[in-house]
Parts: C-alpha cells; structure tokens; sequence
C-alpha cells in the first residue's frame, strides 16, 4: 500500500464506504460499533493515524490529557499539582482542560486529545455525562485511559477513587451520634455514580444505627447554583424538615446553609449539615462547616502513575486505587461547643 493511507484505501479493503470509514473513525452515532472497531483496527494496523497526525504526535508524544469537570473545584486544583509533579518526575507535561459538567464538551474534548496522540488521558467524568462511547473509542485507539474522583464501572479502565461509601458512612454515623434522627442526603445529579455510592453509604449508616430510611429526606441536584437551592429549599420548607443533612459537596452544603438560614433555622441547634471535599472556605463560614476531606493532591498522583505504568505496559491487569478520607468536625455539627 502506499505510504499515504487514505480513507478511500481503508474502503477499499474492507469493502465499504469512503463516507462510512470518514463517519467511524468520528464516532458517528450512525456507525454501528462492530464497524467502528474494524474500521479502527485496520486503520491502526496500516499506521493511518500515524500518517494523518505523526507532525502532531512527534511534538505531543510526552503530553497527558487532563479533563475535570471544572478547574476552579478544590479537589482538582489539588489532583492537578499531583498530576504535574508525578507528571514532570518522568520527563512528561500536561494539558488541562475543562468539560464543564457538560457531556458534549468531554466528548469533543476525548477526540481533540484523540487527534493530539497523547500519551495519556486522565478524566473525572462531567455530571452530564451517562453515555460512554467516546471513552470506548479513545481506548480503541490504544490511548491508556484512568478516571479519578468521579468514574463509571461501564468502561473496563484503571481507576483512583476514595472509599466514597466508608466516606459518607462515617458522616451520617457522627450526624446521629451529635443526636439527629431525620437525617436527609441531598446528592449530585443520579448519573453521577459516587454520589449513588455516597447515598449507598448514607443508607448503610441508618440501617446499622437502627433509623428508619425515608425516601421524602433524599434529593439530587444538579451543579448549578439555582438547582442546589432550589432542592435545598425543597428539604428545608417541608413541614417535617430534617435535623441533619449529608451534602454531596461543600457547594452543595452551603447552599443547604443559606437555606436554612432563609427559613430561620439554626445550625447546629435546629439542623446539622455535613459536605464532602473541605473546601479552604469552610473555615471561614459562620457557623464553620463540617467536611470530608480528600486526599485530592495523592489522587492526582496515583492516577498520574496508573496511566504511565499503562503506557509502560498495556496488557498489565486493571487496577483501582481507593483512597482513604477523614471527617473534619466543625461547628456546624458541634453542638456540644453552642
């Protein structure tokens, strides 16, 4: 074959159309995926992308991906420096981007780092996302791929974590043993797999300590400012409001606060709210908040070494690194020091 592949040589061999073998290799939803991954493996097999990128991939052959869902988070500001140190240790750069919470920014995102050859992608899923193809078709291109924080068990892919269950058991146990007895969880969007995971955990706790489950003290949110009040609302006006809230994320625990202070609720006294992530404000809130710490820098790191030791050696087994989190105990749960 000539040493410029085309789409029209790939078509030819395997018997179809130029415009069917242009649509594959763009994850069109109209390709069917035993088409996809014939038309991608013999596209490899030939060299096509090598061909089509090698001037890119000859200058990006050290970069990792990044994809977050939004820089600004804490969590990721601390995942990020770990990737980099990790990052630099092997002569390698980064390239951050942000999907912001939206499915079909991180799809355009995985096929411009596709089209990049980086060496490596590292993802934490946006709370849009619930359809993962993209991430099928970046592993078919032979990219190692690792998701932290928040991830999918639908793609068979290394994964960092923290013990997102055991996290959120611990919160809801220390919200009863400070004698709360409605507690409620207000999550992420359902798609979001560790915030169902959280919930799982908020469940447990209520079992093993003996409190009944009630489906009105769950609600999910989504990431936006006007949704997280709007649900906080919806917990705090009830009649039968609860005394204690698990928040998926300190964003989500403040919007809970303002609530609660709206209606004339005192925390802790008349309600305790717990979040997840210990952002640098949280010290700063009046009353201060009670968080979970992440341990987001070594997050950063393990999942920057997953996806190198990937890169050293495709066929290793896959692996998932869960990580440990602790409880910071603050006034907004303290009611011994009111």
């Amino acid at each position: 074959m000539s040493t410029t592949i085309t789409l029209k040589d790939i078509a030819q061999k395997l018997n179809i159309s130029v415009s069917t073998v242009s649509r594959a290799l763009k994850d069109h939803p109209r390709i069917g995926p035993h088409t996809k991954r014939r038309v991608i493996a013999y596209a490899k097999e030939v060299g096509y992308f090598e061909k089509k990128f090698g001037h890119v991939l000859d200058q990006e052959t050290n970069a990792i991906g990044v994809i977050v869902p939004k820089i600004r988070y804490h969590l990721y500001a601390n995942a990020i420096s770990g990737i980099e140190e990790i990052a630099e240790a092997h002569g390698m750069h980064i390239i951050i981007c942000q999907s912001n919470e939206s499915y079909e920014r991180e799809k355009s995102l995985v096929k411009q780092f596709m089209d990049l050859g980086v060496a490596g992608l590292l993802v934490s899923i946006a709370g849009e996302t619930k359809k993962f193809a993209h991430f099928e078709m970046l592993k078919s291109y032979g990219i190692p791929l690792v998701f932290f924080n928040r991830l999918c068990d639908e793609v068979h892919t290394d994964k960092v974590v923290i013990d997102n269950f055991r996290a959120a058991h611990n919160a809801t146990t220390h919200l009863i043993s400070v004698g709360c007895k409605r507690i409620a969880y207000l999550g992420g969007p359902e798609g979001v797999q560790i915030s169902n995971t959280r919930m799982q955990g908020y469940k447990n706790a209520l079992e093993r300590m003996g409190l009944p489950f009630d489906e009105s003290l769950v609600a999910h949110c989504s990431f936006d400012r006007e949704s997280r009040m709007t649900q906080a609302r919806k917990l705090l006006y009830a009649p039968n409001y609860p005394d204690g809230i698990l928040a998926f994320s300190d964003q989500i625990a403040i919007s809970l606060m303002i609530a609660a202070k709206e209606r004339g609720l005192r925390i802790p006294e008349d309600i305790s709210i717990v979040g997840f992530n210990n952002e640098p404000v949280d010290e700063l809130l009046q009353p201060s908040l009670t968080s979970i710490e992440q341990p987001g820098y070594q997050m950063g790191r393990e999942a920057a070494k997953l996806v190198l030791r990937r890169r050293k050696d495709p066929h290793k087994v896959i692996d998932r690194k869960v990580l440990s989190s602790h409880l910071i105990i603050r006034e907004s749960t303290n009611k011994n020091k009111r």
